[in-house]
């Protein structure tokens, strides 16, 4: 048997650890390699930062020794989870929820090692309750939850405290669906073990106990803090919405650009968080931004790390390449898809394709994408070699754009002076 670590020591002193349903639980898991499940809803067709903390914990759990199960609830994401919430999800249909599941499938393969007879399992719910009857589940699972006990949990006592909003008996029920996943994946995967954020304690110990009333089995829980910022707004938001692992959804550059720009006071966490640096590397690179903040090392070192690890080599390249674009660097041979998010915040205009056929006077064409208030403005700025075409000099006064210029299949990148931007689209 291949050695053991300590993935309870390395979560406390990176910071994740926040509850245990039992004290010997490190013990525990290094008497043998255990089955250690998560369970991720499938609300929307990608996984998000927000869900990084899990997925990550997964991927150390697995490293430490253990098997890891990452649970798509296909069937607990029909009804939606309370806990953390306000107000009730609205409800998807089977159709979204496959689509959803889907895609995440994807998106877990590139954190576990689902390749080894003992590699991680990802597995859906919906598997083993789409065939139970509303009566079957009342008189086989129902049975073993005292309602006394389940309205002590705070992601149901926080919500019926609540006068603007209660809870419907379907979100209530939610809790006994979570809690049953726990004994089928004991029975079916010899699963002992659920990771969780912190908001998921009170499913996770309702699962604990039905096992007991159910099988007598002992299993266990632990849980995460959730991912928040110093300043107490959760992590992975920006003013455009959630930073999303899917390409399509956050650019790789637009996600590298998110790590780079982590404030200085979120930078511990996040390394401790979301790297596989050991303590001593941490405290080393903590050092090194101490001396010298600009250089941003940490940041840079989270970004390369992160966008490798959901994007790949190639995303990372590009994210890498699209920054050096943005800041100077020549622009060629790049598609529409890796162009568009580097200048998706810079002002654009079209272009008809007959006017770059004919040729569009470098003039002409810094007016009309508002880099130049006149001709004459833009005039100057050609002759003190302050326009650029694709970041290259553009030229002197005679230059005309041609369908020679454009750096992808559709765009132009023009700039004037060292950081005012526009983009040509041709049409």
């Amino acid at each position: 048997m291949a050695q053991l670590h300590d993935v309870v020591t390395d979560l406390k002193w990176r910071g994740l650890l926040n509850q245990v349903t039992d004290e010997s639980i490190d013990k525990f898991l290094l008497e043998k390699p255990r089955v250690i499940y998560t369970g991720f809803d499938p609300t929307g067709p990608s996984l998000h930062v927000g869900h990084l903390v899990a997925i990550m914990n997964l991927r150390r759990a697995q490293r430490a020794g253990h098997r890891p199960i990452a649970l798509i609830g296909g069937a607990t994401g029909m009804i939606g989870d309370p806990s953390g919430k306000s107000e009730e999800r609205q409800l998807l249909t089977p159709e979204t929820i496959e689509n959803n599941v889907r895609s995440i499938r994807a998106q877990m393969e590139t954190f576990l090692d689902f390749d080894e007879k003992s590699g991680a399992l990802l597995l859906n719910n919906f598997e083993w309750m789409k065939n139970f009857t509303f009566l079957d589940f009342l008189r086989d699972v129902g049975k073993h939850f005292p309602v006394n006990v389940m309205l002590t949990k705070d992601s149901v006592k926080s919500r019926l405290e609540r006068t603007d909003s209660g809870l419907s008996y379907t979100e209530f029920s939610y809790m006994l669906l979570q809690s049953y996943d726990f004994v089928v994946l004991n029975k079916r995967y010899g699963c002992e073990v659920q990771f969780g954020g912190s908001d998921q304690w009170g499913n996770i110990t309702a699962g604990i106990d039905l096992a007991r009333r159910m099988t007598g089995t002992q299993l266990y829980g632990l849980t995460s803090k959730l991912l928040v910022k110093s300043d107490g707004k959760k992590m992975g938001k920006t003013e455009s919405g959630a930073v999303w692992l899917d390409a399509e959804r956050t650019s790789p550059y637009h996600f590298y650009q998110y790590w780079v720009n982590v404030e200085d006071a979120d930078i511990p966490n996040v390394l401790r968080f979301f790297t596989d640096l050991t303590e001593p590397e941490v405290v080393d690179l903590l050092a090194e931004h101490e001396k010298d903040p600009g250089k941003r090392l940490p940041q840079k070192q989270i970004a390369t790390e992160l966008t490798r690890l959901v994007h790949g080599a190639e995303g990372l390249a590009a994210a890498e390449k699209a920054t050096q674009i943005f800041f100077g660097a020549e622009v060629a041979e790049l598609s529409d898809a890796q162009l568009a998010p580097i200048f998706a915040d810079v002002p654009s205009v079209e272009i008809p394709r007959a006017d770059l056929e004919a040729g569009l006077p470098l003039v002409d064409a810094l007016v009309r994408a508002k880099l130049a208030g006149s001709k004459g403005d833009a005039r100057r700025t050609v002759q003190q070699g302050g326009a650029y075409v694709n970041n290259r000099p553009g030229g002197d006064l005679d230059r005309k754009l041609t369908l020679a210029d454009l750096a992808s299949e559709t765009m132009i990148v023009l700039r004037s002076g060292k950081k005012r931007y526009a983009l040509l689209k041709m049409v």
